[in-house]
């Protein structure tokens, strides 16, 4: 049997320098995020009252309006673009347009929503407190993993 000395690409990934690293990490993060939104989706009302999205909106799941599962839809399609302009800065997928300038924008949106959220909140008056805390928590790390990213990744370009 001859043995191969190229790494699979798992590996060629895994030894990526710490900053294409990140970008990978927050694409994860990204795809996780767009996953959950379909998850909730998925599973109705419930799901919506667990994430803490509002009562307005989970009685409009129930009673099955269309609204709430665009709204979530077009979030998780967004979640889903974010993570693959990530993984497209890293080098893991080939080069998608304006990425230089795609994934600032996206890092500011993120780290943006973080700080935000007390002029946000106001105009979502049903979302709990749990809610702002975890998505603006959430939306806090991810933005600086792509900020360590996006720093990391083209001070060596």
């Amino acid at each position: 049997m001859i043995q191969s000395t190229q790494p699979t690409a798992l590996l060629r990934h895994a030894m990526l320098p710490f900053g294409p690293q990140a970008l990978v990490i927050g694409g994860a993060l990204s795809a996780a995020a767009a996953a959950a939104h379909l998850v909730c989706i998925a599973l109705g009302a419930a799901a919506y009252r667990f994430i803490g999205a509002g009562e307005k909106m989970a009685r409009a799941v129930e009673t099955r309006k269309i609204r709430p599962t665009l709204i979530t839809l077009a979030i998780s399609s967004l979640l889903l673009l974010w993570a693959a302009y990530a993984l497209a800065g890293a080098g893991v997928i080939d080069r998608l347009p304006l990425v230089k300038v795609a994934l600032p924008a996206i890092c500011a949106v993120y780290l943006l929503r973080a700080v935000a959220f007390p002029l946000l909140k106001p105009a979502f008056p049903e979302n709990s407190r749990t809610f702002w805390l975890v998505s603006s928590g959430t939306c806090l790390f991810m933005g600086l993993i792509h900020l360590y990213g996006i720093v990391a990744r083209w001070s060596v370009l």
